[in-house]
Parts: structure tokens; sequence; C-alpha cells
């Protein structure tokens, strides 16, 4: 009762202390306030459903709304088209009294000038005392859709036929650039934006009055208006220009409160936003609106100011998914110590908090099609990778803070009146080195149990010079071997453990299996063998051993990436009576396969298949974590992928075959905690393929953001987590748990994190194959392989070094565009760099599994390499 009382007071603490930590990150802005009104907006009546480009218009009852909705925000309002439905903007705009600054839109199409500037000089002459300047083009000669005589014509024209003050807009570098453009006009309309020009924050307001008051001290006397002024409030950064709602807040307040100072003539842009914009600015074309598009303001323009109004809902929606994974998990972990529920419980809510935070970044903006199926694949893989950090984040609680177990097994000693029950050894060879077989041979003979027997099963080794010794070698050890050569024999391994099952003496009742390049110790079966006197036990496994470390720095840095495995998981699944069985030292009750059925000869990893199989029919496992056997790692990276690929890709097709009884309905007969850590145990593939899939993602934007850099948008925000956030964790789990639970140097945990980074693509490759291919073949892990030279393992290498080149150039280039010269550039850089991580990881070690190649040191011989 008391665990269950500090379990939830725990978890109120830490909820109260993400929502304290929201409630931080969202404290209202301390921004000078604007109590008057401005002096003009830009306005465009569209709406959320409106494209000009598609010619949908809204109608002169929204416009209408519109403007009445304006008329005690501005007095004056300033349009682009004298077309397009705005021809009934004079009218509205006279019966609200707001004054009007009429544009024409001039382009590349002539027929279309003509009839805006028509309708520019009808409109004018027919409301005069509505509008107040005209403004003939916008932005004409930035964009070179005329050249400045054919806009100047345009001006004399509409100056000559009417009798309202006449200009054209354009950027102040275009006016600099072209003084006889000036000349022409009664006034200077101009456009000065510091976001497009890359301006940071806090030197915009500065910015623009520098170029307003250059523009006056260029060209005295004439009268400059402001014609569009403003900062988005969402959007891509432009260079070190930030789009964010606090920074809108703070440059409109700034300008309007300086602008009055210095008595300026400003429309500020824009009125509302305009989501058809993204097509030709990007998202920061968007969000210019003092109102969002249903137009509701963004902001107040006096009192505090917050940059996330809906911060509380968020905030809300991550306390409780916060709630629900703590008590999910936290609740039913028993032996696990307080400190170990705290250290959950922060990761957990830091987890839930982010995959709102960015849900929130969603939300917010106006989404496309298309933009809505990037960020719900987006949140959905963020989603599998809070998955995947929340399940190692148990392990690391679970490992550190776990009260000893009742299930921690320990090698036995027969007692006096012990029956020794009979074993049958299996040992499954193909196409192996005869005298590594003998070796293994030689061992079995000398193993100190009165009644065993050892069946050597051949599977389609075709050289006779290859397998003749070995049956050679049984005949000279005894009766109690026998061997058998199967000619195109099917199931590949499996098939061969499965013939020796039917060759099994018939009074054996324990089947063993070891691979046929272990040597076993001789106590093996007298101090696991006693373990089956507990009736409900199905198999016992030993772990994995090598004895070939010493071999060089490759087999060395993977000698401790399998010791991680058998030390950490296995031990920790022991606990909760879900451990993988993995084939070699493994021993099975002859009974349980009249139960279950036979080695999976559908399956590459036939031996987790069949534990998996004896957990359904609620057998009990027992791992001990006591070494009683050594083999041989493989001698090549090659190999090294290989097996790896085996593993995981065979993982899938377990996955695929029992599924239903991962799920927590009443027909699995697996318990709550089988089914938990089969899943958990398997995720970090998953997430080897997600890391891959997010790699992807991230070269294709990577290569659209240099395409056009202006109109594209960085997507740092959802790559942080499952990308630099999620490495930098699986790091520190790793050389964590090492230092806990295996016995190594931090050289040595370093080495096995670098050979297990090398991995990723291998594995991320078998997920995906494994989920969406069936048939793989059985892959064999050749023993006494000679490594090869530097250019084929770079060949066996090619996706990764592919990626890599890919990864790096991506970051010279972004590096290079001075557009993302910001911090969100920077930050995609930093995923990029952190992808290309693994990728470097395999290069190291592909280096160092070819090393002794060009720097050969003393290698020792098979039968010294045995002493040892």
């Amino acid at each position: 009762m008391k665990a269950k009382i500090a379990t939830f007071l725990t978890l109120v603490f830490l909820v109260a202390v993400n929502l304290g930590i929201w409630s931080y990150i969202n404290n209202p802005l301390k921004i000078p306030s604007w109590s008057k009104t401005m002096m003009g907006l830009t306005f465009s009546p569209m709406r959320r459903d409106s494209n000009p480009r598609e010619a949908k218009y809204p109608s002169k009852e929204q416009i209408s709304e519109d403007i009445a909705l304006l008329s005690d925000k501005a007095h004056s309002i300033r349009t682009y088209t004298a077309l397009e439905g705005m021809e009934v903007v004079p009218e509205l705009a006279a019966k609200s009294g707001v004054n009007l600054a009429m544009g024409a839109w001039i382009d590349t199409d002539k027929e279309k000038n003509r009839r805006e500037i028509e309708a520019l000089i009808s409109l004018s002459n027919q409301y005069p005392k509505a509008i107040v300047r005209t403004i003939v083009g916008n932005e004409t000669l930035l964009r070179k859709d005329v050249q400045v005589e054919e806009l100047i014509e345009y001006i004399r024209e509409v100056k000559k036929r009417t009798w309202k003050p006449v200009s054209t807009a354009e950027t102040w570098d275009q006016w600099e650039a072209h003084p006889e453009l000036v000349a022409e006009v009664d006034f200077i309309a101009v456009h000065i934006l510091p976001y497009w020009e890359g301006i940071p924050i806090e030197a915009a307001v500065d910015y623009i009055f520098e170029r307003y008051h250059e523009l006056q001290t260029m060209f005295p006397g004439k009268q400059i208006v402001i014609a569009e002024v403003g900062w988005p409030s969402d959007g891509q950064p432009f260079k070190h220009a930030t789009a964010s709602l606090a920074n809108q807040a703070k440059f409109l307040r700034e300008f309007l409160n300086r602008a009055t100072e210095e008595n300026l003539i400003y429309y500020v842009v824009e009125a509302f936003d305009q989501p058809w914009k993204i097509d030709i600015e990007g998202t920061a074309g968007a969000y210019w609106g003092l109102f969002n598009v249903d137009r509701q303001p963004k902001f107040p323009m006096e009192g505090d100011v917050l940059a996330n109004p809906t911060w509380r809902n968020w905030a809300s929606g991550a306390a409780v998914l916060s709630i629900i994974l703590m008590a999910a998990f936290l609740f039913t972990r028993k032996s696990l110590k307080l400190p170990g529920k705290f250290f959950f419980g922060i990761i957990a809510n830091l987890a839930a908090s982010v995959l709102f935070w960015s849900a929130s970044i969603a939300a917010a903006q106006y989404q496309t099609g298309f933009s809505v199926v990037f960020w719900a694949i987006l949140l959905m893989m963020q989603a599998m990778a809070v998955l995947v950090l929340l399940t190692e984040s148990l392990e690391i609680s679970e490992v550190i803070w776990h009260r000893k177990g009742r299930r921690t097994f320990t090698p036995l000693t027969p007692s006096a009146d012990f029956r020794y029950p009979k074993v049958s050894i299996h040992l499954p060879i193909h196409n192996e080195p005869p005298e590594m077989v003998r070796k293994t041979l030689n061992a079995l003979a000398k193993v100190d149990y009165p009644n065993f027997e050892v069946l050597v099963m051949d599977n389609n080794t075709k050289d006779p010079a290859v397998w003749q010794p070995v049956r050679d070698d049984c005949d000279r050890l005894g009766a109690k071997f026998r061997f058998f050569h199967l000619d195109n024999w099917p199931g590949f391994k499996a098939g061969a453990i499965n013939y020796a099952l039917t060759n099994t003496a018939e009074d054996a009742e324990i089947i063993a299996v070891i691979d046929s390049d272990y040597i076993l110790n001789p106590d093996w079966l007298k101090a696991m063998v006693p373990y089956f006197d507990q009736e409900n036990v199905g198999f016992v496994q030993s772990p994995q051993d090598y004895r070939d470390a010493n071999q060089g720095a490759f087999k060395d840095i993977c000698y401790w990436e399998y010791a991680g495995f058998f030390n950490i998981g296995m031990v920790q699944r022991n606990e909760f009576n879900a451990i993988i069985q993995h084939g070699t030292m493994t021993m099975v009750r002859k009974s349980a396969f009249d139960k279950v059925g036979p080695w999976g000869e559908w399956c590459i990893c036939e031996d987790s298949e069949l534990g998996l199989r004896l957990y359904e029919a609620g057998y009990d496992s027992v791992y001990c974590k006591e070494s009683f056997g050594r083999g041989l790692m493989p001698d090549t990276f090659s190999g090294y992928m290989t097996q790896r690929f085996r593993w995981v890709y065979g993982a899938m097709q377990i996955i695929k075959k029992h599924w239903r009884h991962f799920l927590p309905n009443k027909k699995s007969s697996l318990t709550s905690a089988q089914r938990y850590y089969f899943v958990a145990g398997w995720l970090p593939w998953f997430s080897d393929a997600l890391a891959l899939l997010f790699t992807g993602t991230s070269l294709v934007l990577t290569a659209l953001l240099l395409y056009d850099p202006r109109h594209s948008e960085l997507p740092v925000n959802a790559f942080l987590l499952p990308t630099i956030g999620l490495f930098a964790f699986k790091i520190l789990r790793g050389l964590w748990l090492y230092k806990a639970r295996v016995a190594c140097s931090m050289l040595h945990a370093l080495g096995a994190a670098l050979a297990g980074l090398s991995l990723t693509h291998t594995v991320a490759r078998g997920t995906l194959q494994g989920l969406f291919t069936s048939g793989k073949p059985f892959m064999r892990t050749p023993k006494y392989e000679q490594q090869g030279p530097l250019v084929a393992g770079l060949l066996i290498i090619w996706q990764e070094l592919l990626l890599l080149i890919l990864l790096a150039a991506g970051i010279v280039a972004m590096r290079m565009e001075p557009h993302f010269d910001n911090m969100s550039g920077r930050l995609w850089v930093a995923v990029l760099a952190v992808q290309s991580v693994p990728y470097i990881a395999t290069f190291l070690t592909i280096l160092i599994s070819v090393a002794p190649n060009y720097f050969p040191g003393k290698k020792l011989s098979a039968d010294e390499l045995d002493a040892e």
C-alpha cells in the first residue's frame, strides 16, 4: 500500500512540475502597448477557401464585413487590384468612413494591365472622397514583369486622367536604383520588410527607419509613404529573421509607437492572413495578418502577449498522456524502487510534452492536403519514437533500480540421489571446417554427465572432403556419437534438427542444441539439467559466449556488443519469465515438442520462434547468465552484418506469425510481462527502421529546401526528438547500462556502442524487408572466413556509404546557403549530422575489420585460440 501511495504522489508531483514548466515557457511577454488607431492597413479580403489563382473570390457581403471590422482599427486601407471583386471596395469604404489607397495590379499580361488601369481610373473618378491616393503596380520592377519605361507610361496615364496622387509600390532598393521613377510619381510608396531581408527582430524597427531616412536624404522634398511594413507570426525563418507570434507583436507595437512619434504615413501588411500565398511566398506568406483567416485577432495591442494562446489546452493534453503512461507502467512494477519510478516519470512527462508541442505547431498552421499528410506521418513517427524512448527508459529504471528478483538462477550441483535424465545433444553443421567441428566434438566427449548422446546432422554439405572427416571423428568417439549426412534436405538448420528429433533415443527426456563452433564446459549438463525437475520448465538457456575476442580490435568490439544483450537484456527479461531462446546453449524438454510441435522450418530464427511457442503453451524458462561454452564470432564485418540481418528478419517473421498473441486480450496465453518484453525487445529494431525513414525524408526535404530556399520551411521541430533526442538518449542508455551490468571498461563500452551503431542500417533493412517480404533463406554465418581487401569491404557497405555521402553533401550545402544561416538552419545541420553518425560508425568498423590485413600483428593459431 505504501508503494502505491508513493507512486501516486510521484505521479502527481511530476505532472505538477510539467505543467509548471509549460506555464513558465508560456509566460506573458512584456511588450510596450499600442492604444491608438493605426494609420493604415493593407487589405485583401481572401478567405480560407479563396484563391485568386483559381478565380475563387469572396462575396461583396464578406468584403463589407471585413471593412466594417477594420473601420475602427485603421484610418485607411490599401488594396492591390481594381478587379477580381475589389470594384466594390471604394463604395464600402466610403460608407464605413475609411480612406482608401486604391491599387492596380501590373504584371506581364498587357491585356489585363489595361483593364486594371481603366478600372482604377474609373473608380478614382467615381469615388473621389473615398480614394485618397492610387498605386499603379506592386513590386512590378522587383519581379521584372515590365520595364521601368513601361511602368512610367502607366503612371503618367493615371495621373493625366485622375486628380488623386499617383505612385507605384516598390522595395526601397528599387527606388534607389531608379531615380527616374521617383521624378514621375507624386509620392514614394516604399516597402520596407526587414523579415524578407533576414534582419533579426531586435534590429528590425531600427532598420526600417534607417532605410526611410536614407530615402529622405536621397530624394528631399518627395513625400514617402511606407506602403508595406510588418512581420509574420509563423512560417520558415529567413536568414536571421524568425517568424513568430511574439516577434510579430513585438515588431508591430514598437514600430507603431515610433511611427507615431515621427509622424510617418504607413500601411501595415496586412489585415488578414492569406493562406493562399503559401504557394508563392512559402509558409511565412500566409501569416502577416493582424487577424487570422477566421477574422480573430492574433494578440491584443495592449497588455501582455501570449506566444502560444492555446498552450493550456496542449499542456493539459500532455499531462493526461503522461498520467496514462506513468500509470500504465509504474503501478504494474512492484519491484521497481522509487528513484526508478521517478526517472521513468520524468521521461514520460518530457516525451508527452514534446509530442503535444509538435502537434500544437501543426495545429497553429494553415495546412494543405499535402502538409496534412506530411504532419500526420511525422507525428506518427514521433509517437513511435516516444514509444521506443519509454521502453528504453523503463529498461534503465528496472536495471538500475530493481529490487533483487526471485528468478535469479545460478548453476546447480546435483544431489546424491539425482536421477540423471537422458540428454540428446543435437549438433547441426553445414559446410563447416572439419578441424573446427573436431574441437567441438572432443569437448562434447569430455562432458561430465553420465547419460547423454550426441547427434551430428550434416545438412547438405556437398564436398565429401568436408563432411567425411566429421563422420570419422564421430566413429572414433564411440557409440554416444551418431552422424547423419543429409543430402538435398529441406528446411535449413530447422530441417536438420527436426530430423534429429525423429532419430533421438526414445528414452531421452531433454533436447540440447549447440552450434558447431562451441567448446563446452564439462559441467554444463550437470549444472543446468536439474532445473528440469521443475515440471513446468520448458527450456533452459545459457548465454552465447566467444573465445576469440583477443583476435584484434574488430572482434573485441563485437564481443562487448554481444555481451550487452546477454548481461543486460536477457537478465532483465528473465526476471519476468520472458527470455529469448537463441538456439545454441539451449535445452528443451522433449515432451514439450509433442505439445507445441517441432522447430519451425518456415522461420530463419527457428530458435526464438520455438521459445515463443513454449511460452504460449504455458511453459516457464530458466536463464543462467554464467557461461558454459564459447564459440567463434564472425571473422568479417560482412559475416557480422549477415548474422544480424538474419536475427532481425527472423524476428519480423515471428511478429507476422504471432502478432495476435501480443495483443492485450484474453485469447493470448502470454502473460502481460511476456507480451511487453517481446514487443519492447523488438522496438529498438523498429527504431532503426524509423531512423532510416527519417534519414530518407531528411534527404528529400534537404534537396527541396536547397532547390527553393525562400519558399521552403525547415520542419526542425518534428525531427528533434526522433533524431537528436532519441540518438543521444540511446547512447546514454547504452553506456549507463554497460556500467551497471557488464564487467568492462568505458573504452570497451564505447567500442560496443560503435559496433552496435555500425549495424543500424543492416537492422533497418532487416526490419523493413522482414515486414514486407517473405521467404528469405537461412543465412549461415561462415567460420574461419578470410577477410577481404578494403575495396571489397566498401562494396559491401555501399548503401551506407551512399547515404553518408548524401548527408555530408546536404550538410555542406546547407552551411553554404545564406538563407539558412540561422538557428533553424544550424539545427537542421545538426539533425543531418546525427543521422550520419551510424554510417560513419559503419565506415569506421569496416576499417577496423580490415586493419589486420594492412597492419598485421601476432595472430593466435587455432590451438592457441582454444587454449585461451
